[in-house]
């Protein structure tokens, strides 16, 4: 009789203390069920990125010609093609390019992009109807507006010519023919097809501003400029990060805009990363030293991709 009520004792004591798990079936099929919904997502992104990644990288060690497409040799060849690539001139000057051309038209997109978001955040008659036509430069192909731009700039036929030329304006620049305009144009003509993409996000984080704040700002005297300093651009921020790091990561790597409107030239004048990743590749047939450009890029974009997620991650807090 102690035994059996003891045992009765121990089954109703503690009755705060949590109960038993339940069985571990149904939390088994839940995981396979969570993990049946992420494998597709997984698959695609080691098929179509890890391994296109993991395969660039080995390419940039191996001496990889044509021949190997046949016969599947490609022997090893240690950090040669890194040398060869690191230490040629050309590599350093389209680097430089590279800087330049992002940088420029980051500043040019961002800036008008931002101007036309607020120009826009204003009510008036056609409002829709000219938001609309600004998004055309967007929606046309890259090699569609390079080969178009192509045309208007150059310098016997190009209508910008004509046009300055009727104003008693110089009729004659070499827009994309000469060593000092050529990267320059090519700059311009990127931030004409920039410009929708900052406008559009930018003039959607305008939306989310509480209109209550411009009033209250108005109310204790702030000029327009005071409320759009600290008001819109603070409010603007995680916007505007998003705006210039994705910016950035689509535009460090142009290549068809630069080969529809220079193919790299005049005298190397337009050659980044992206073109001189292209001409070592298929031009002159050197895919190691191919995947060695194309591995800085890689590099110079997951280091912005870091920046870009710990910028979030600050944000949130």
């Amino acid at each position: 009789m102690t035994t059996s009520t003891a045992t009765a004792a121990a089954s109703t004591t503690a009755p705060g203390k949590a109960a038993a798990p339940g069985p571990a079936r149904p939390r088994r099929r839940r995981r396979l069920a969570q993990w049946g919904f992420v494998a597709p997502a997984v698959v695609f992104m080691l098929l179509f990125f890890g391994y296109p990644l993991v395969r660039n990288v080995v390419m940039s060690f191996q001496h990889y010609t044509p021949k190997t497409f046949f016969t599947g040799q490609a022997p090893f060849n240690g950090t040669d093609n890194w040398s060869a690539v690191l230490q040629d001139a050309l590599f350093g000057k389209a680097l430089w390019h590279t800087l330049v051309f992002t940088a420029g038209s980051l500043l040019g997109q961002f800036c008008i992009g931002l101007a036309l978001a607020v120009f826009f955040s204003r009510r008036f008659p056609l409002n829709g109807v000219l938001r609309s036509l600004i998004l055309l430069p967007w929606l046309v192909p890259m090699v569609v507006s390079g080969i178009v731009w192509r045309r208007i700039l150059d310098q016997d036929t190009g209508v910008l010519n004509t046009f300055l030329g009727t104003l008693g304006l110089s009729g004659d620049t070499p827009w994309l023919t000469s060593p000092d305009m050529a990267l320059l144009s090519v700059i311009l003509v990127n931030i004409w097809i920039g410009i929708p993409f900052n406008m559009v996000i930018l003039y959607g984080g305008l939306q989310e501003i509480p209109r209550e704040l411009y009033e209250a700002a108005s109310l204790d005297g702030a000029s327009a400029w005071r409320a759009f300093r600290s008001v819109t651009l603070p409010m603007l921020r995680p916007v505007i990060t998003v705006v210039l790091v994705l910016g950035f990561m689509s535009t460090v790597k142009v290549l068809d805009l630069i080969l529809a409107l220079t193919d790299g030239g005049p005298a190397d004048a337009t050659q980044t990363l992206g073109t001189l990743t292209y001409q070592n590749s298929f031009v002159q047939l050197d895919f190691g030293a191919g995947a060695v450009v194309g591995n800085v890029l890689i590099l110079i974009s997951a280091a912005f991709a870091v920046f870009y997620l710990r910028a979030n991650r600050t944000d949130g807090k």
